[in-house]
């Protein structure tokens, strides 16, 4: 992989001393297109949010240092932090309205938006030139050397496509690269380990403008005159198929996608109107036609079709430290004493109470087995006590402190881990990228910081962090396998490696037992007992009486979301409401 990257690098570093300056200019306009794609690869390839207004942000870009080179004089290196302020400044408002909406309904606002500033651009005519648009704009130039011709400006185009591109693939790999990919699969799984959805789809929104906006400046700057027409729905629409169609998930792809569509693009103008007899925009019509043959021949792009045939580097084992033991939030709670505690909870939906009036406490160091019948109500108390779910009446109480009614993350973050009574991984991730998921609230790197590469002491420490939580549930040998060709109880042991590399105070384990096989229990229940001498606090939901019963120090029971018993496993079984209710009589 490596030597096909440095032979690419080469021909582009080469391809003004052999290609004319007709394909030069084609290859700006790929780097141009190659910036906006990067933007899309982190917010809909990563993150899972579908943008059809791109190009907006790329004409305020562009417009702001038309107007501010051409009627005040600026230098266009001063225009350029100015200008992706503006369209920095827009992806923040837009934003901060619509990255919280679900569904179809963030693509449809991206349109509306993106429509409106082509209406402006195009219409106030005093200050953009309406349709005719800015001319003369100065060139790019440094040090008395002047970006004036193809050839020279391909050099800038492409510092900048490349030096996005190294940022794209440093933040993939970093902690936040991993939370973007968790919010696409699972926000709710991704919110459990620390992430916060909003603030970290609002970065990403505002990454992917950014990057536009230097398009935008770039673009301006090439052809030294802007008008509204590059900064419509179409062109959003074109840089949408470029990352669709090149492979929207990886950063080759991009480029891919950008180098196809730019010379496809050209060279329809030519023939589609021999075709048709006529001139048109009937380029959008054939982009159509290329990218439903391209999805139903390469469903996941170009790019990952191509990368089977390629060679992978041999993976290793990751090398560091390890993280620091989490700082612990609050008192300390000695053993024995109650750490956490629910106090009469209830949780209705709509008319069906799933939860009423329950109370408990948990004390550090024991293993609380909470069981129950289907529909008992187990697992929404789970999602109570986390915070996936606010509670309609009663509290929920960590070292003394209320949590009931915060934001899962928050929950996280005080030190409560927990898994799932349905596995949620994130399959086109491997084994070690979801353990390593779990350390996201034990380690502080930024946006900034993992884009520019800064934090990889830290990204070290925290995947060998995830290897031995892997290697504690004996899941290491498949650590760079993707998760999405586990085994159901292979998943299972996943979850749990992923909750242990968070470093909780107390474990919620929801069903951890289900799918496995006898061995497999038998070396579930070792661990569980391990980490209860460790000092963590357990709570574990599981329909295997045999596991619960011979593991658990107490036994809380839930009947139609009450309590129906409490005690120890031995005065549980013989407690006659429970025996009817859920154990059964033993046959004579």
């Amino acid at each position: 992989m490596r030597p096909l990257l440095l032979v690419l690098l080469a021909l582009l570093l080469l391809a003004p001393l052999f290609l004319p300056p007709f394909y030069i200019t084609l290859l700006n306009f790929v780097a141009f297109g190659s910036l906006v794609a990067l933007g899309l690869y982190l917010l809909t390839g990563m993150a899972g949010m579908t943008s059809f207004g791109q190009a907006a942000f790329m004409g305020l870009a562009a417009y702001a240092t038309a107007l501010l080179t051409t009627k005040m004089g600026l230098s266009p290196w001063l225009t350029l932090p100015i200008g992706l302020l503006f369209a920095g400044v827009g992806a923040l408002v837009l934003g901060g309205l619509t990255v919280r909406l679900k569904g179809h309904y963030l693509p449809l606002s991206t349109i509306a938006w993106q429509m409106a500033l082509f209406i402006v651009l195009g219409s106030w005519t005093a200050l953009t030139g309406g349709h005719t648009g800015l001319p003369d704009l100065p060139a790019v130039s440094i040090m008395g050397f002047s970006f004036r011709t193809e050839d020279s400006f391909y050099y800038l185009s492409w510092a900048f496509a490349l030096l996005a591109a190294w940022g794209a693939a440093n933040l993939t790999g970093s902690r936040v690269g991993r939370a973007l990919r968790a919010l696409r699969g699972d926000a709710v799984a991704a919110a459990s380990f620390g992430v916060h959805p909003p603030s970290l789809k609002l970065q990403v929104f505002l990454l992917a403008a950014l990057l536009a906006g230097l398009a935008g400046w770039l673009y301006a700057h090439f052809l030294r005159f802007v008008n509204p027409s590059p900064f419509g729905l179409e062109a959003s629409i074109k840089y949408l198929i470029m990352a669709v169609v090149g492979g929207i998930g990886s950063i080759p792809g991009v480029f891919l996608g950008a180098s196809l569509i730019t010379g496809l693009e050209e060279w329809l103008k030519d023939i589609l109107p021999k075709v048709f007899g006529r001139t048109g925009n009937y380029e959008v019509i054939a982009y159509g036609l290329v990218l439903v043959v391209i999805l139903i021949l390469a469903p996941r792009g170009l790019w990952p079709f191509l990368e089977r045939y390629l060679p992978h580097p041999t993976p290793r084992r990751p090398q560091g430290m390890g993280l620091p033991a989490r700082q612990v939030q609050g008192l300390e709670v000695p053993k024995g004493e109650v750490i956490l505690e629910v106090e009469r909870l209830s949780k209705a939906f709509g008319g069906l109470l799933a939860v009423c009036d329950l109370s408990f406490q948990l004390r550090r160091g024991e293993v609380l087995g909470l069981i129950g019948p289907n529909g008992a109500g187990k697992s929404t108390c789970f999602n109570l006590i986390t915070g996936v779910h606010a509670p309609t009446k009663g509290q929920v109480r960590f070292k003394g402190q209320a949590i009931s009614g915060l934001a899962p993350f928050t929950v996280h973050e005080k030190g409560i881990g927990r898994t799932f009574q349905h596995p949620h991984l994130f399959p086109e991730m491997t084994v070690l990228e979801n353990a390593a998921l779990g350390t996201y609230a034990r380690t502080r790197a930024g946006m900034l910081s993992c884009l520019l590469g800064t934090n990889r002491r830290e990204e070290a420490a925290a995947l060998s962090e995830a290897y031995r939580a892997l290697e504690r549930v004996g899941l290491a040998e498949l650590a760079h396998h993707k998760a999405g060709g586990l085994a159901l109880g292979q998943q299972r042991l996943l979850e749990i490696a992923r909750a242990l590399a968070s470093s909780p105070e107390v474990l919620l384990l929801d069903e951890p037992a289900a799918g496995l096989r006898a061995a497999e229990k038998l070396e579930l229940a070792r661990l569980i007992r391990r980490l209860a001498a460790e000092g963590i606090t357990v709570l574990l939901v599981d329909h295997d009486m045999d596991l619960v019963m011979g593991l658990v120090d107490r036994v809380v029971v839930m009947h139609y979301g009450e309590k129906l018993a409490e005690g120890t496993p031995r005065e549980v079984q013989k407690n006659p409401k429970v025996i009817e209710a859920y154990l059964g009589q033993e046959v004579a």
